[in-house]
Order: C-alpha cells, then structure tokens, then sequence
C-alpha cells in the first residue's frame, strides 16, 4: 500500500510539475531589466531571456524600467501577478544594497521578491589611463598614505557597490581616498583622461571595451578568482587584501507570492541555459562569469550581501535618500 501511495505521489508531483511548464508557455514572460537599452545589465537579461526562450520555446520579452536607482523596476515585479510570467534581473546594486539608501521603499525586499536563480557575475575592476603612474594597487596605497585625501577615486553613484568597495579598501589599507561620484563611465572618462581624477571603478562587464581598447588599464578586480575576461588582471587578495573580495552578482527574482512549482520550473529553465557552452562564452566574453544553484542559493546570498554591504554603509556614514 505504502509502495502504491508513494507511486501516486509520485505522478501526482509530475504532472504539477508538467503543468507548470505548460503553463509557463501559455502567456508572453515579461523579463524585466532595470536599466536602459544597451547597458551591461540590458545585455545580460536579453542573453539569458534568449537563451531560456530559445531552449524552452517560450516567449519572453524584455522590458526596460529605468530609474531610482532600479527602484522603479523592482516596484513593477513586486506588483505583479505571482504566476511566473513576471520576473526581474535584480542585481547587488539594487535589491542588496536600495534598503540601505532610501528611506521609503514601496516594497519589502525579501517578503515582496522569491528568488529564481543566480545568473551571473562581474567583479569589480579598478581601472586607471595607460600613462598613469599606478602600476599596482600598492603604488595607490603609496601614493594615498603620502598624501592623504588627494588621490581620488572615480564612483559610479554614492552608495553602489564601487563605492562601498572603496570604503573597505580604505579600511583595509589606512588610507584616505576621496571618492568623487559620476553618473557612469562616460561622465567620468574625460575626467580620468584629463587626471582630474586618478582611478576609476565599475564592473568588469561596464569596462571590458575600454580596456581591451586600451583607453584604461586595469589594475585589480574584486573576487575570490581572477575574471575569465581578464585573466592577467590579479585579484585584490592577490595585490594583498585578502577581505575584499565582494562580488557584483545577478539573479531572477519573481513576485514574492510566486508558488514553489513555478519557480522550480523557472529555476530548471534557467540553469539548463546557463549549461550550453555557446551561452557560457558569450556571457565571459562579455565580462561575467556564470552563477548557477538553487532558489536558496539566491536568497542565501541575497541575505549575506544585505547585511555584509549594510554594515559598510553605515560605517562610511552614507545617508539615506
């Protein structure tokens, strides 16, 4: 009886499992980026929505929501329908770190999102004009320790993780750095051509262009193994500061109400993709490294990063907005 029970059950899980899939194919996946067309984070989502929709047959369609820092994006998933057919490339610089940066949220950001699946990875690039005098991150120290708070480093936006990661190399260093904050990589290029600015930082994936162009050199990245896209590029633990190795990451999150059995199917879709080779070289040609596991995977790191990257926040004095 027991063995006839289990059978049933069995079944019985398949075919919710099967509808879900079928479901998934039933209605257009609005796969949401919170930035602008042709950014880093607008090409990730639209490599992986083609990716998944070209291995399941489903139709996905990226939608673009700028603003507030991916507030506005965020807000638009939490929102919506809880049936799969929404989701958003959330990412460190806005579910991780937007809780610690603005006062009002209009969501919670783990009760209001359920995480899908990690995607990928870009770390942080510290880059610096061919001609600079900073061949190592130790020429930096050097230079910061000598005269203190007149070396700076160009940020993409107050309270990002660029920022941030400065904030713990200072720390870790006993150093000054003034940080000076831009809107992106073309507000600050002519700053850091002309020396108005010293250094620069943003992800891998932002600055892969420009260094394989040769306009910048890179001089460090933040992670526990150097990037595939820069593999003579070392590590900040390898340059001596083995604590910062803080990773940008990527990941689908759904509504927060989202049953398990579809995300389980989404998560499915979505590490199936990740595994094709074609799909792998173009994501590290690009500058990011893949990033598969579980729904609890995601949350796990969505968790850790919070309070990591809150503790920095708070201890660099970054006000709320």
């Amino acid at each position: 009886m027991k063995s006839l029970k289990t059978v049933l059950a069995a079944t019985l899980l398949a075919s919710c499992a099967a509808a879900s899939a079928a479901d998934m194919g039933s209605a257009p996946i609005t796969l949401i980026s919170p930035f602008p067309p042709g950014g880093g984070t607008d090409t990730l989502t639209r490599m992986i929505g083609s990716a998944i929709a070209q291995d399941t047959g489903w139709n996905i369609v990226v939608e673009n929501k700028p603003g507030a820092g991916g507030n506005l994006a965020l807000d638009a998933t939490a929102r919506a329908k809880p049936d799969g057919h929404t989701l958003v490339m959330a990412q460190t610089d806005n579910i991780v770190l937007n809780p610690w940066l603005y006062n009002k949220l209009s969501y919670d950001t783990f009760k209001d999102f359920k995480p899908v699946g990690l995607v990928a990875s870009s770390p942080s690039v510290f880059v610096v004009v061919p001609e600079s005098p900073y061949k190592t991150l130790d020429d930096v120290v050097k230079a910061a320790k000598a005269r203190p708070g007149q070396v700076s480093l160009g940020i993409p936006g107050i309270g990002g993780s660029g920022d941030l990661i400065g904030h713990l190399w200072r720390k870790a260093a006993g150093m000054e750095l003034m940080h000076v904050p831009y809107r992106g990589w073309s507000q600050a290029f002519p700053d850091l051509a002309s020396g108005r600015i010293d250094l620069y930082t943003g992800s891998v994936a932002s600055l892969l262009p420009q260094i394989r162009g040769g306009k910048v050199r890179a001089l460090a990245v933040v992670a526990d193994e150097r990037s595939p896209a820069l593999p003579d590029v070392p590590t900040f633990a390898e340059s001596g500061f083995k604590t910062i190795n803080q990773t940008i990451w990527w990941g689908l999150m759904a509504p927060g109400k989202t049953p398990d059995d579809v995300v389980a199917t989404l998560n499915q879709a979505l590490n199936k993709s990740q595994a094709q080779p074609d799909v792998v070289k173009k994501l590290e040609d690009s500058g990011y490294s893949v990033m598969t596991g579980t729904p609890a995977d995601l949350g796990k790191r969505h968790r850790a990063d919070h309070d990591i990257f809150g503790k920095v926040v708070q201890e660099a004095g970054i006000p709320k907005q």
